[in-house]
């Protein structure tokens, strides 16, 4: 991914016809490095990325990754930090590309990071019961030291294979059952198989060949384009084939992608550098469709401004921000004076918070933006009798400041009787800043009550 040239950030202000076109398909954060996924018995599209820090002009911030879905390839759900460097104790930085595998009813992140200890990348594993997580970490796969770009293709016969690469080469091995090693004695080396390789290998199937796809350097110069090679088995030997995402207009000084089948058709999933005005470093997830010849090779793609949004309703894509209150740390929020229950039927996620018994008692949820932009707030929640609390949004201290800054919003919110049900609160619209939005909701020592459980933030576009 990951060094290319650097450029001073400037984070335009974009017309909204340029926010709201297919490409970048993810329009509301930056992220990068797309795997994307159709799991068993669920009809979304899955997509796992990494996350680029708004403002900056080097990959070194990267720290976090996000999880989008759709069943429509226009209406999406960004389900915000599902993994961060602070719940890998053993990851000093550099949370690279990731990829995601399902085996049994877990399902297993394959994520990247510079280790503390001996200053190498490595992979590593981290693992939820819901393809959305929050994901905790297992620790690093054995025998991946350089372990950088990492991704997972399972073979018809259940064997898993893990792929990686940087620095102008890339590797494949096999993995034991567990995901948790690399089998003895089955790494080898793809790089002079594979023309102007890079980084960033991605693998799958095609009409009983295999297809090997990743960024790579024409003459060994800068921005990357994406190239393709084939074989008769998962390890090779790989044949080039060609180039299949050259230069285009928004290109980032990387590109990285990942190829599915969805819904009878093939998409290429990738990223440019839109969103951020052109910054080169600060990229945006884009998809496009890839058309096979009848030869089996790939027809050279030129991405588009609508790119595979022709969904229901056919139109610009729409992301909405889907944050699990009882998450906590795990998604860099804090639960504070309550903890998370299940006995309650009805929650989405892995549970909902407890209600809020003493004073300051809460949850915090982050809401991550890549520029300033308008969002509506709704909380899901359920309440035996009339509650109210206090909702801050971009406020970090206890003290209530007073302050000018944009984006700040403090106000008491009554939170009806739902007879136990679960309902949702319409907060009404809210200023997202660039960066980490911390939405805190709490009971106030002065008028606040307890007695709420909650479920869920929302936070919808706004036309």
């Amino acid at each position: 991914m990951h060094l290319p040239r650097l450029a001073s950030f400037a984070l335009l202000a974009l017309a909204p016809a340029a926010l709201f076109a297919g490409n970048p398909l993810i329009n509301t954060v930056q992220s990068a490095d797309p795997s994307a996924h159709v799991w068993p018995g669920d009809e979304r599209l899955w997509v796992y990325a990494s996350h680029d820090e708004p403002g900056t002009n080097t990959h070194d911030t990267m720290r976090s990754y996000h999880v989008f879905s759709s069943t429509d390839l226009v209406n999406w759900t960004d389900y915000g930090i599902v993994f961060h460097q602070n719940g890998a104790p053993w990851a000093a930085g550099n949370m690279w590309a990731i990829d995601c595998v399902k085996r049994g009813d877990t399902y297993y992140i394959v994520y990247c990071a510079i280790d503390r200890q001996d200053g190498n990348f490595h992979t590593a594993l981290a693992t939820s019961k819901l393809p959305q997580g929050p994901f905790r970490d297992l620790g690093k796969i054995e025998g991946t030291a350089g372990g950088q770009d990492p991704s997972v293709f399972i073979d018809h016969d259940d064997q898993p294979y893990l792929y990686w690469g940087g620095g102008n080469k890339i590797f494949a091995a096999k993995l034991t059952p567990d995901l948790r090693a690399v089998v003895p004695d089955s790494k080898v080396e793809l790089t002079s198989q594979l023309k102007w390789c890079y980084e960033g290998p991605w693998v799958h199937t095609y009409n009983g060949k295999y297809y090997l796809t990743y960024p790579g350097l024409f003459e060994k110069k800068w921005p990357e384009r994406m190239y393709y090679a084939t074989a008769d088995g998962p390890l090779g030997p790989y044949t080039y084939r060609g180039e299949y995402i050259p230069l285009f207009k928004h290109s980032a000084g990387t590109n990285h992608g990942s190829v599915v089948e969805y819904k009878g058709r093939w998409i290429a999933f990738h990223h440019g550098d839109e969103l951020s005005g052109g910054n080169g470093v600060s990229r945006n997830l884009m998809a496009d469709w890839l058309h096979y010849e009848a030869d089996g090779s790939i027809r050279p793609i030129v991405p588009t401004a609508e790119g595979v949004a022709v969904g229901v309703p056919p139109g610009p894509s729409r992301v909405t921000l889907h944050l699990e209150a009882e998450n906590g740390p795990a998604s860099l929020g804090t639960l504070v004076g309550t903890g998370v229950a299940t006995e309650k039927p009805g929650f989405t996620g892995e549970g909902y918070v407890t209600p809020f018994r003493g004073p300051f008692s809460g949850v915090t949820v982050i809401a991550q933006s890549a520029m300033a932009r308008r969002a509506r707030l709704f909380i899901r929640y359920s309440a035996e009798a009339d509650q109210r609390n206090k909702l801050m949004v971009n406020y970090t201290t206890y003290d209530d400041p007073q302050s000018p800054e944009p984006g700040r919003f403090e106000r008491f919110l009554s939170f009806p009787s739902t007879g136990g049900a679960w309902a949702e609160k319409d907060v009404g619209v809210i200023q997202l800043q660039p960066g980490d939005n911390p939405i805190r909701l709490y009971r106030s020592p002065s008028t606040g009550t307890g007695g709420l459980l909650v479920d869920h933030f929302r936070l919808a576009p706004v036309e």
